[in-house]
């Protein structure tokens, strides 16, 4: 199974500009602008650092939604799949019709190799959102993993008709008979 992701390239000053951001600005609204710092630095492409800011954020304020799905995001690109879903498990306990929590939650899913709970996190993205094409192609995957390769195939069709370029790769590279 292979998920493309894309990452940003990492500033090699980025842990000593996001040290500075904040001793410059902590006084003024901690909790708005560590979590600005953290967006800086997931930017930068320095997800530890990320991670490490975002962890601030949600011990200063737990139900900070923005923050966990953040360091979600960041989990997910260092391959902590775990750490990532607990993060994006946060989001849908505070905000259940979070479409792009239950998106990301399947892929860490699908990343761990457990395909039944990424195709069921696919299915409520889906259903709270039917035009998400990333949830469409990544339920391809897991569908295609778990030995449904027809439906794997229906998903990726249905992602390439709403634009999803990874999808259309996948089709042209005759993944589907």
């Amino acid at each position: 199974m292979r998920y493309t992701i894309v990452l940003v390239t990492a500033s090699l000053f980025a842990g000593a500009a996001n040290a500075q951001y904040l001793a410059d600005n902590r006084a003024t609204d901690p909790v708005g602008d560590l979590y600005k710092a953290g967006e800086k630095a997931y930017r930068n492409g320095d997800h530890s650092t990320a991670i490490n800011i975002f962890s601030q954020v949600i011990e200063a304020s737990p139900d900070h939604i923005n923050a966990h799905l953040q360091r979600g995001f960041c989990h997910t690109l260092v391959k902590e799949y775990g750490k990532a879903v607990a993060d994006f498990t946060a989001v849908i306990d505070r905000k259940p019709d979070h479409t792009w929590a239950y998106t990301s939650r399947g892929s860490a899913y699908a990343k761990m190799e457990k395909h039944a709970e990424a195709i069921a996190d696919f299915d409520k993205a889906i259903a709270l959102d039917p035009k998400n094409a990333e949830a469409f192609n990544n339920r391809g995957w897991s569908r295609k993993a778990g030995g449904d390769a027809e439906g794997g195939c229906k998903d990726w069709k249905t992602s390439q008709r709403m634009g999803n370029g990874e999808a259309r790769i996948i089709l042209k590279n005759n993944r589907c008979k």
